[in-house]
């Protein structure tokens, strides 16, 4: 089979043909169809120190099972996150990390919503939205940023707004129901908020904890870092939240499935849509990296092995 490797730090990405592997105890073999291409993962070609796997969310066919796999069996649809070599023609998932995806949807559907949508409504969850209330998305219009536009609009929101690096990003992100759209350097943001959810982290998190409200809480689920002033929390009361969502993965997976049957409702009622910037053949994986790190995506970027 084929599949995407790097040999030093910063790439470059190439193919490789390699046996196709064998699922161990509690593993999955699944024939990819899509594969999620995210910014931690890119972040990991250019900055780690050694050469890692690329993994990340798949979705595809279940060809075999390993020992002790009781939920799934060879023919069944999944989507779920790879820990290990995903953009690959095969992959294995772990089942505890499977989600079976419904009929009527594509495996294209399921990798731009399943993953990206648990992070963005855990986030929103854990920002504890009041109905009626205002919430504010940093990175808008990405994978993840484009469902929490629209997860908070459909839990209640009466003001959504989304944040953008590039202001040719805005019809976009006007378009996924947001009632307004600022830039990163803009002077002004508008009315303070109750909620923030940031994915961007770094310099930007200082404006992003600025933009709440008295009492406002940001959830923040970014890679990026940052730092906060303790003193601007006090005077304002304001929060800040941690989320990640690997950890309610492997630690409420009860909390996950309900997640999850809650997105493919939602997404049943066409009250959340994922978008696509592009989907790119596996051979196509460093166009795909480029198109991340530039920040140019207006939703997700997929690998289509």
């Amino acid at each position: 089979m084929r599949r995407v490797r790097y040999d030093s730090a910063g790439g470059p990405l190439f193919l490789e043909d390699v046996p196709v592997p064998a699922p161990g105890p509690g593993e999955l073999l699944v024939r990819t169809a899509a594969v999620g291409v995210t910014l931690p993962v890119v972040r990991k070609v250019t900055e780690a120190a050694e050469p890692v796997p690329l993994g990340g969310e798949i979705a595809g066919e279940v060809v075999a099972v390993g020992a002790g796999v009781s939920r799934f069996a060879a023919g069944d649809r999944v989507t779920g996150l790879c820990f290990g070599h995903g953009y690959a023609e095969a992959a294995l998932l772990g089942e505890a990390m499977a989600s079976p995806v419904p009929e009527g949807a594509s495996a294209v559907e399921a990798v731009a919503l399943v993953r990206s949508g648990l992070v963005a409504l855990g986030a929103l969850t854990a920002a504890r939205p009041e109905p009626g209330g205002s919430v504010l998305v940093t990175a808008a219009a990405s994978g993840v940023g484009h469902l929490a536009v629209q997860l908070a609009r459909a839990h209640g929101a009466s003001r959504v707004v989304g944040a953008v690096s590039d202001p040719a990003k805005a019809d976009f992100v006007r378009s996924l129901g947001a009632d307004d759209v600022v830039g990163y350097g803009d002077d002004d943001w508008g009315a303070p908020v109750d909620c923030v959810l940031d994915a961007v982290g770094g310099d930007l998190l200082g404006r992003a904890v600025a933009a709440l409200a008295p009492g406002g809480r940001l959830v923040a689920y970014s890679s990026g870092g940052g730092s906060v002033s303790t003193y601007d929390l006090l005077v304002g009361a304001k929060s800040v939240i941690g989320f990640q969502m690997a950890r309610i993965a492997r630690e409420q997976p009860e909390l996950y499935e309900q997640w999850r049957i809650g997105l493919w409702r939602l997404f049943a009622e066409k009250a959340v849509t994922p978008s696509v910037h592009g989907a790119f053949p596996l051979e196509a994986a460093q166009r795909a990296h480029a198109v991340i790190e530039a920040r140019a995506n207006r939703g997700k970027v997929l690998l289509v092995p």
